[in-house]
Parts: C-alpha cells; sequence; structure tokens
C-alpha cells in the first residue's frame, strides 16, 4: 500500500492519479505509517473545510502532536529535535490562535499596507531588469525565491539584503526530508544557532522599540496578561517566514510552468488584464505549495461516513482538495478565468491564511509585469522539487522569456 506521507511519493510531482483515484473509492482513507500509529487521509474538498471549520473536534495544538504529519511535541517544529524553539500560533487552537490573528491584522491592515504595492511593484521590477530575454535562466534564485522575502523584510522591519539568510533558513527549515537541505545534524544545528542569533537580536531590538511591524507585534504580544517567551518568538518567527515564503514563491514558480505548458491562458491574460482579479486564486488551486494540513480528533466522530476515534491523527490533503471534481469542473485544466468555490490552498476555517491577500497582491504585481514584457515561457528542462511531503516547492525551474 502505498504511503502518502512518503517524502520519496512528491519527487516527481503531486500524485494526483493517485489522490483521484482515493476520492473515488476511499476518500476518507486509513494510511499506516511504519515508524507511528497511522493516521487518516481526508482527501474529498468538502471534509477538508468540515474539518477546518470545527478546531473544537480537530485540534492543531501542540500538545496533541501540532500541525504536521510528525509529532512536534515530540520531534520539535521542525522534524529536527531543537527543544528550544517554542509553539507557533498555527500550532495552537481557539481562543489562544485567535488571539495571535489578532495581533498580527494590524501589520497586515490597509493602513499599515498603504503604498505596498507600489513597492512591490518597483522591487520585482528591479529583480526583471537584471533578467535576460531570450536567455535560459533561472527563475527561482532571480525572482520567485527574493520577491516575497524581500517583502516579508518590509513587514519585519528589517534590511532588505536579509532575504538571501531568509532563503537560506527556509529552505532548512522546510526540508527535513531533504538531503540537499539537511546535509547533517551538525549543520542543521548551526543553521538554528544563525537564526536563533538573529531572532533574539530581532526580539531585544523590538521590545526596547516597538514599531508597527510583524517582529514588533509577535515579540510584545501578551497572553492572559503574560509575555510571550522568547521561544515562542522564535516559532512564530518561522512560520511567518515559511507561510509567506513559501506560498508566494512556489505559487510564482509552478505558475510559470503553467503558462509555458497552456499559452492559450498566457496569451488571454495578456489580452485580458481584468483576468488578473480572477488568475491569482487558480495559480494558487492549481499550484497549491502546501501539500497537507495535521489535526487531531479530540473526541470521537465520524468524516464522510468513516468513524474516527478520539486520538487519531486526521491529515488534511490539499492538494487533492483542490482537485476534487465534485467541486471543480476539469480540475486538473489551468483556467485563469475560474470562478466559483474557493480552493483550500490557504486552508480554511480558523487557520486561513492571514497573508493570502498579500499573496495574490504579488502574484497581481509580478505577472502584471511579466505580461508587459514577456510574449511566452520556455521550460527549458525538468524542474529541481523539494523532497517533501509538506511543501510542493521546486529548487530550481530553467526557463527562457521570449520578447
Amino acid at each position: 500500500m502505498t504511503d502518502l506521507g512518503d517524502p520519496g511519493l512528491y519527487e516527481q510531482g503531486i500524485p494526483h492519479d493517485l489522490f483521484a483515484a482515493l476520492r473515488r473509492d476511499d476518500p476518507v482513507h486509513w494510511n499506516p505509517e511504519s515508524d507511528g500509529p497511522g493516521y487518516w487521509a481526508i482527501l474529498r474538498h468538502a471534509d477538508i473545510v468540515h474539518v477546518s471549520r470545527n478546531p473544537g473536534i480537530f485540534s492543531s495544538a501542540h500538545e496533541h502532536g501540532g500541525h504536521r504529519i510528525f509529532n512536534e511535541n515530540e520531534v520539535g517544529l521542525t522534524g529536527a529535535g531543537e527543544a528550544a524553539v517554542g509553539i507557533p500560533f498555527i500550532s495552537r487552537d481557539p481562543p489562544i490562535h485567535t488571539r495571535y490573528r489578532k495581533f498580527i491584522m494590524p501589520a497586515l491592515a490597509p493602513v499599515r499596507l498603504d503604498g505596498i504595492e507600489s513597492r512591490i511593484e518597483e522591487r520585482a521590477e528591479a529583480l526583471l531588469a537584471k533578467m535576460p530575454m531570450g536567455q535560459a535562466i533561472d527563475i527561482v534564485p532571480l525572482l520567485s525565491g527574493p520577491l516575497p522575502l524581500l517583502t516579508l523584510a518590509e513587514l519585519l522591519g528589517v534590511a532588505p539584503e536579509t532575504w538571501e539568510k531568509l532563503y537560506h533558513w527556509t529552505n532548512a527549515f522546510v526540508g527535513e526530508d531533504d538531503p540537499e537541505f539537511r546535509t547533517s545534524s551538525e549543520a542543521m544545528a548551526a543553521i538554528m544557532g544563525e537564526f536563533f542569533a538573529f531572532s533574539q537580536e530581532l526580539f531585544e531590538a523590538r521590545r526596547a522599540e516597538p514599531g508597527g511591524d510583524i517582529a514588533s507585534l509577535l515579540a510584545n504580544a501578551e497572553i492572559d496578561g503574560r509575555p510571550v517567551p522568547f521561544a515562542d518568538f522564535v516559532a512564530n518567527l518561522i512560520l511567518v517566514l515559511v507561510g509567506g515564503n513559501e506560498t508566494t514563491r512556489n505559487s510564482i514558480s509552478h505558475s510559470i510552468i503553467n503558462f509555458a505548458a497552456n499559452p492559450d491562458q498566457w496569451d488571454a491574460l495578456r489580452a485580458e488584464p481584468d483576468l488578473m482579479k480572477t488568475a491569482p486564486a487558480e495559480m494558487v488551486r492549481h499550484a497549491t505549495p502546501v501539500i497537507h494540513m495535521r489535526r487531531t480528533a479530540t473526541t470521537d466522530t465520524e468524516i464522510g461516513g468513516v468513524r474516527i476515534a478520539a486520538g487519531d491523527k486526521v491529515v488534511m490533503f490539499y492538494s487533492s482538495g483542490n482537485r476534487d471534481e465534485a467541486v471543480f469542473d476539469d480540475p486538473d485544466r489551468f483556467d485563469i478565468a475560474r470562478k466559483g468555490p474557493v480552493h483550500v490552498g490557504f486552508g480554511a476555517g480558523q487557520h486561513v491564511c492571514v497573508g493570502s491577500r498579500l499573496a495574490e497582491m504579488q502574484l497581481r504585481v509580478v505577472f502584471r509585469l511579466l505580461a508587459r514584457r514577456v510574449t511566452a515561457f520556455q521550460v527549458e528542462d525538468r524542474p529541481r522539487r523539494f523532497r517533501s511531503n509538506f511543501i510542493n516547492g521546486l529548487k530550481s525551474v530553467h526557463m527562457t522569456m521570449v520578447a
């Protein structure tokens, strides 16, 4: 039986045919584990939304194992066993989770983001200006990687050039199953040491002189009248960096591949700029940068008529839900004019991504600029993928922009 948690399953691409067969025949699928108790794989869109909207029954809390297939209360947030990292708010249930979201929202409010779209455009223009037309280039380090991290640098209030370190660190955080990102335990310890030093300096600076940036809000948050400890600040900083980077980065990369494979869609976008209003949602749906999220049942319940026992792990496969034939017409087709049901690429319910609108804004900006100068994309070789069951990530995409 295929183990849906095997990182090797995703090395050549998302197994959409397998997911489709399971949605048809076994949509609430019991997946045994060689090193664990097993879990329920949730494959249908409606069931994913149901689980997401019922945090009282399906917990993402750290004490129940957290938000990943592995138990983060046993092996750490990034699967590296780092004891000094605290609990991120994605691994909290309401009401604490809700309080954390309220702390962050002011940094993403319209008044705080006033003018950010023009600044994103300026940064994207600068990146594109360095990318030659008609020559094979790797889009990931030149555009997909730096753009969202430059945006995050602004939101955190750190120097723009910090993006290169953030890029290196976030790859290591999500790459626990990729030998290129986790070369050894000693190398990972060194990376965590660098990140802790960066976080400590940032934490102390924002405690001393708080501002309106996300780092200040996280450093000065209080839960039940008590200041958030440094360890939790570190965990939430990792969450912000991974969440704010990986979704946008990989949506850009996958969408360029999709436009290369579907030139009619690129021609349509260039001819009808108004399609940019719906295109980002389709880019995220089709790419689905986050493959899974996990919950744990807190009581006996049912999903799709299948009995779930208290304590069972429940893993929602967003990559399957976003290709559900019962929800999306011709779901494997990349259609930037698609309207209708909301995808689960940003999650759903209490844990829906707080930065989803900012991610879509960046997609609108970068593809609007590309549409002005590029008539077609050509992918030159097979993109290199993350070895991961969590992030549908691309390490490199060698492509040519045709003027």
